[in-house]
């Protein structure tokens, strides 16, 4: 069957929904397609999920150290089973939820693979769809680590549904999966190892800020291998055997379960986006500076399908939605600002960063200075019995501009949120001093931090 749109969106999440929604209410004909249930990455299988469950490990972490500081009783444990329902109240609806308001809004919404079959058309099911123009929303994957045994790793959407927690697990990788999973699975009683190849885990925070990170983690029960490289994963019975290399010497780590940890990659290998004329490469759909594949000018990518320096952050998928959708509107006038935005490891306590670090910021030629400090002994941290916390703030020589603030501790995912939004207005750090805040906050510590 075939059918003629204004406009077909491939992928629910973030980008894909806020063009399809947007271009319908200025009297577009729109489609969207999705081979998952609708609803994208974030609300079923990434930041929504792994929150709850995070909030689950904060509410023990919280009063483990309270104990003999007011707290005392019965040891409070997480029951995984009954955090897993709790979870899916909140992922559960969302597909139908989703669904009906395509239907409300007067959106085609097709479930299946598209594949496209020339510059200006895609095949879904028994549907071809032609289109003036097409928005590839299609999201990540985990990307493919060449290595035996591969097909034993459990990703991070598996991870999110497990119903049981195994009692060994092992990340591939150092980033953020392995950094937020493996403190939620050792708050909730599992042994956790993170093997990671590089010399540092968390590449893209502050090293000092890891550093101090490491030492919680350790604290934390949690095994860091650096500098270990993972060649291959073995099934013996029931039990993997994780086959690992660090310095010519060899090393085997026995798991229940091997949780894959090592990087998402864009989710375009069954588009045939060389049918579409549509040039890709490792980073995505290569696009212009306004989203606009450089090959195809009828196809626009955003999120993670797209080769752009902005972070695979949700909030970075929404901008790009809005630019996609004022280009497809007004011609090309706008271009996404990645300058100023925030992001967070969620482990616990939660690393925090936004803007430039000191090796960017020197590479840029800015003069600036560093204000840097454990803040273990605050009152913030105190008052909770929490042992780690830091943080570093790089102001600009002269104009007081904040160029970068990276803050490690509880809240520092709020905390965060009040430096991208002085960064973005171009507050300087002097008239972030002047504002009275709420006494005693997290917060409120902000003006000791410039």
């Amino acid at each position: 069957m075939n059918q003629s749109f204004d406009l077909v969106v491939i992928g629910t999440g973030s980008v894909g929904g806020t063009v399809a929604h947007r271009l319908k209410s200025k009297g577009w004909k729109v489609a969207i397609i999705d081979k998952r249930p609708f609803g994208g990455t974030c609300a079923l299988r990434g930041c929504d999920p792994k929150k709850v469950l995070v909030g689950a490990a904060e509410s023990l972490d919280w009063a483990q150290h309270m104990r003999g500081r007011g707290i005392a009783g019965g040891e409070v444990l997480i029951d995984w089973p009954a955090l897993m329902r709790f979870k899916h109240t909140f992922t559960d609806t969302v597909p139908a939820r989703r669904e009906k308001s395509y239907q409300r809004a007067g959106i085609a919404a097709f479930h299946g693979t598209a594949t496209f079959l020339n510059p200006r058309a895609v095949r879904v099911g028994d549907h071809v769809l032609t289109a003036r123009y097409f928005v590839i929303a299609a999201g990540a994957r985990p990307q493919t680590l060449h290595i035996p045994g591969e097909q034993y790793l459990t990703t991070s959407e598996q991870f999110l549904e497990l119903e049981t927690l195994p009692k060994r697990l092992v990340f591939v990788g150092g980033g953020y999966i392995a950094a937020e999973f493996a403190h939620v699975a050792a708050r909730a009683g599992a042994k956790a190892t993170i093997i990671h190849r590089g010399p540092r885990p968390l590449e893209r925070f502050d090293p000092d800020l890891v550093a101090q990170w490491q030492q919680a983690t350790e604290e934390a029960g949690i095994t860091l291998e650096l500098k270990t490289a993972v060649e291959a994963v073995e099934k013996q019975g029931g039990r993997l055997i994780v086959h690992a290399a660090r310095g010519g010497e060899k090393f085997r780590y026995e798991a229940d379960a091997v949780v894959h940890a090592a990087g998402r990659v864009p989710e375009l290998d069954e588009l045939d986006l060389a049918k579409g004329k549509v040039a890709v490469g490792a980073k995505g759909v290569n696009v212009n500076e306004y989203l606009q594949s450089v090959t195809n000018p009828v196809v626009y990518a955003g999120g993670d399908s797209a080769a752009t320096n902005g972070l695979p952050l949700t909030p970075v998928a929404g901008l790009d939605g809005g630019v996609i959708t004022a280009n497809l509107l007004d011609g090309n006038t706008r271009k996404p600002d990645y300058t100023v935005v925030p992001t967070v490891a969620f482990s616990i306590p939660p690393l925090a960063s936004v803007g430039l670090g000191e090796e960017d910021a020197k590479k840029q030629g800015l003069q600036f200075t560093v204000k840097h400090e454990d803040t273990s002994e605050w009152y913030s941290s105190h008052r909770i019995g929490n042992k780690y916390s830091s943080y570093k703030i790089l102001i600009e020589a002269g104009t007081g501009r904040i160029l970068g603030a990276h803050v490690f501790g509880p809240h520092a995912d709020d905390v965060i949120n009040l430096f991208a939004l002085a960064m973005h207005a171009g507050v300087t750090a002097s008239a972030v001093r002047e504002v009275l805040y709420a006494y005693p906050s997290v917060s409120g510590d902000i003006t000791y931090m410039v």
